[in-house]
């Protein structure tokens, strides 16, 4: 049984990693996140993450959940409480992102063998979540630090998986990429806000592809 749990939990990982984009969704209104997940789709982003900021949110991922374009990841983001973690994965979310490292965030997956990624800033804080066993760290917020950032903690700690989020945007990404990131998350830059209230999700889709063919561009 722990193999097939572990293998669950290392195959959605490598799917973040072969898809090297995940989208950070804060939406206003909930009711538009399905029509968001068929244009990011359509543009080849195929992993979300819904933050708990979302009105709702829990509830919406399991709305979500069974209803996804296939092979699509659908995961929960500003986690912070072990309870808020084990809500989300109840409710249908294949990975757990948080905005700080909480050790009891990464156990609570881990129960459940769902991948974890939490954020860190400090090349100690990285380590620290490494070792507790996180499946990606999410460097956070990485607007301040750069590409170099990456590449710099990458050199004494190559075996450590790392996520930019914040700082990232459609022409960058691959930067971030060829540093040595596994994959970049994006808010604001790819889910226009104005867009998806105006009902414009060809704007998202365009979005999708652009950053999906500058992180291509990189591997």
């Amino acid at each position: 049984m722990s193999t097939q749990t572990k293998t669950r939990r290392e195959a959605v990982v490598a799917r973040v990693e072969a898809l090297g984009v995940v989208a950070v969704i804060r939406l206003k209104d909930p009711a538009k996140l399905r029509r968001v997940v068929d244009a990011l789709a359509e543009g080849g982003v195929r992993a979300l993450e819904v933050t708990m900021t979302v009105p709702g949110a829990v509830e919406l991922i399991r709305e979500l959940a069974p209803v996804l374009p296939e092979g699509f990841l659908l995961g929960a983001g500003t986690v912070t409480t072990a309870d808020t973690a084990r809500a989300v994965i109840a409710a249908g979310a294949m990975f757990v992102v948080g905005p700080v490292f909480r050790p009891e965030v990464i156990g609570a997956c881990h129960e459940h063998d769902v991948a974890v990624m939490p954020g860190c800033f400090s090349p100690t804080e990285i380590l620290a979540a490494h070792e507790a066993g996180a499946d990606i760290v999410k460097v956070f917020p990485a607007t301040s630090l750069g590409p170099q950032f990456i590449k710099d903690v990458r050199a004494p700690l190559p075996q450590v998986k790392l996520m930019p989020t914040g700082g990232v945007s459609l022409d960058n990404a691959h930067d971030w990429i060829r540093a040595g990131a596994v994959a970049v998350g994006l808010g604001s830059a790819l889910l226009d806000a104005k867009a998806i209230e105006d009902g414009r999700f060809d704007v998202i889709t365009a979005n999708a592809r652009r950053v999906v063919a500058n992180v291509a561009s990189a591997r």
